[in-house]
């Protein structure tokens, strides 16, 4: 194979391929920095991503007649939106409302939320099956992973949403490992 047809047949569909990844992953992480209102940061990452996409789409009109490369195109923004989604996994941007129901008593659950230190509203509700206790827990994104296992820990059986917040009034404060006493929301009789 000589290096023309090298670099038709192989070089620039891969290049079309991984550049397709890039701009993808990074429309969906503008996306996510646009609704979490990181203005500055959304607009940079736009430059970058259409300017990928610019180069990419010239590339594809100068080589109209390879139909490798529209392979590469669209096998890279599948793979980008792949990417994208793992990518926004892994983010710890911005903050997250965990609401918890619970049929049982929830100051196992509740102590243990206290303990690691998460700030949280204790509501007492009525269910379709009789009285639950309601918990609102807003965190930081990055200590969502823990406050899941201490649900799971204490209460398995409790009903629980997580929802994106975009804006908090004030800062959301983790203590790091503090111990208060309250009086137990639900006292068995």
């Amino acid at each position: 194979m000589n290096p023309p047809e090298a670099y038709a047949h192989i070089i620039l569909p891969l290049f079309i391929f991984f550049a397709r990844i890039c701009d993808v992953s990074l429309g969906t992480i503008r996306i996510i920095l646009v609704s979490k209102g990181y203005k500055n940061q959304a607009t940079i990452i736009s430059f970058i991503e259409i300017f990928i996409w610019i180069i990419v789409i010239s590339r594809i009109i100068q080589h109209m007649d390879e139909w490798l490369n529209y392979f590469a195109y669209a096998g890279g923004f599948a793979a980008g939106n792949y990417v994208g989604m793992l990518i926004e996994e892994r983010m710890t941007l911005g903050y997250e409302l965990i609401r918890i129901i619970t049929r049982i008593s929830p100051n196992n659950l509740i102590a243990a939320l206290r303990q690691e230190g998460f700030g949280i509203t204790v509501l007492k509700g009525n269910g379709m099956e009789g009285d639950v206790g309601v918990i609102y827990v807003i965190i930081q994104r990055s200590h969502l992973k823990r406050v899941r296992e201490l649900i799971n820990q204490n209460n398995p059986q409790a009903l629980y949403t997580i929802e994106d917040i975009r804006y908090v009034s004030q800062p959301i404060f983790y203590r790091d490992k503090i111990r208060k006493k309250h009086r137990p929301l639900f006292v068995k009789k």
